[in-house]
């Protein structure tokens, strides 16, 4: 049975995660508005006196042990004293090997209902990140409801919830489900756990939302393609437009991923991904989005950046130009362009019809004169 969170009431020193509760409530499909930022602790940590990290990158996690080893040393102690100690330390977002080593020693029971304690209700981040820190060494499956909840304010909670979800019956569906909701780093994370727990079910998910086009997941791109075997899901008769277009995503994050992990450079298959797609793109409705993945794929092969590669990618770029270059793909970006469009920003819609299209030569753009900026 789940450990249901309980209502939050306003008040002048708002709880983390009533905050993220509040924020969810208004949009309970997506992720928070830029993170949930800002949080209601951030006055204190942009002041003078917030806590900081260690030079010493071995001392971190030492501090709060101790504050955790000599709160749990005295059996009357209660959350809320622990909560007043963390505002004091700075805590990391990552769960270090001295924190670990005292929860590990600790009474279970005591460490999960102080963890579940501080989640829900400390004000102070440190002090949820140390809650975090607890259920992610002793949590249970109870505690879903709350790591998820709290973990939507994704660049602060997400490493640790990720660490705490992971090992829990059940924290793969909770990953998918955070997934969905996080943007950035927070994404990052959840997405590397997923890959880490190598659950069959969470496959599907994997293939077709795992890559948002967020800078950011570069990190995890290229293991992604390994880990889910792209090329045979591609290969698959019966694969659907969302797993192509996902492809597409995909392979143009590696084309851009090397120095955060590995590229298109790197990914055996890429050449085999990248026919398959192309040969779907020319069956597939246009749409702005795929008119712009298309593009940055023609952007990389066409570049002297692709003689890494090791094998020619000639006949793709003349394939890929051979689909932007048809009337109903042309009429569709033009459109787009001019009314706008849900998944493109206005930015890289101005440099893609002045800048980049033209650049590249494609037919949708010939009439545009290259930008001078």
């Amino acid at each position: 049975m789940s450990v249901e969170p309980e209502p939050v009431p306003l008040g002048p020193r708002q709880t983390l995660f009533g905050h993220a509760q509040r924020l969810h409530s208004r949009s309970p499909g997506s992720p928070l508005p830029d993170d949930g930022k800002p949080y209601p602790d951030d006055p204190f940590h942009r002041g003078r006196d917030r806590p900081r990290p260690p030079e010493d990158r071995a001392l971190i996690g030492v501090e709060p042990a101790r504050v955790l080893a000599e709160h749990f040393a005295n059996p009357a102690a209660v959350p809320q004293d622990l909560d007043e100690a963390f505002h004091r330390v700075w805590v990391s977002g990552h769960l270090s090997p001295p924190i670990s080593a005292v929860i590990e020693q600790t009474d279970p029971a005591r460490a999960r209902d102080t963890g579940r304690w501080l989640v829900q209700h400390a004000t102070d981040r440190g002090s949820v990140l140390g809650g975090l820190a607890l259920l992610a060494v002793v949590g249970t499956s109870e505690d879903i409801p709350l790591i998820r909840t709290i973990s939507l304010l994704s660049d602060t909670f997400a490493p640790l919830a990720a660490r705490a979800l992971e090992r829990l019956a059940g924290g793969a569906d909770a990953l998918v489900w955070l997934g969905d909701r996080v943007n950035g780093w927070g994404r990052v994370y959840v997405v590397e756990a997923l890959l880490r727990l190598d659950d069959p079910a969470t496959r599907p998910w994997l293939l077709r939302r795992a890559v948002n086009g967020d800078h950011l997941n570069g990190y995890f791109a290229g293991e992604l393609a390994v880990k889910t075997a792209l090329h045979e899901a591609v290969a698959d008769p019966g694969a659907d437009d969302e797993l192509f277009d996902h492809a597409g995503r995909l392979m143009d994050v590696l084309t851009y991923s090397r120095g955060m992990g590995s590229s298109i450079e790197d990914y055996d298959h890429a050449a085999d991904v990248l026919q398959v797609h192309v040969e779907r793109l020319g069956r597939q409705k246009p749409t702005a989005r795929r008119f712009a993945v298309a593009t940055g794929l023609v952007e990389y092969l066409d570049s002297g950046a692709a003689a890494r590669l090791g094998w020619s990618p000639e006949r793709l770029v003349a394939a890929y130009r051979s689909v932007l270059d048809r009337d109903d793909w042309c009429a569709v970006i033009r459109g787009e362009i001019k009314s706008g469009d849900e998944h493109l920003a206005p930015a890289y819609l101005r440099w893609l019809t002045t800048e980049l299209g033209p650049r590249l030569g494609l037919r949708a753009f010939a009439d545009v004169p290259p930008s001078d900026e």
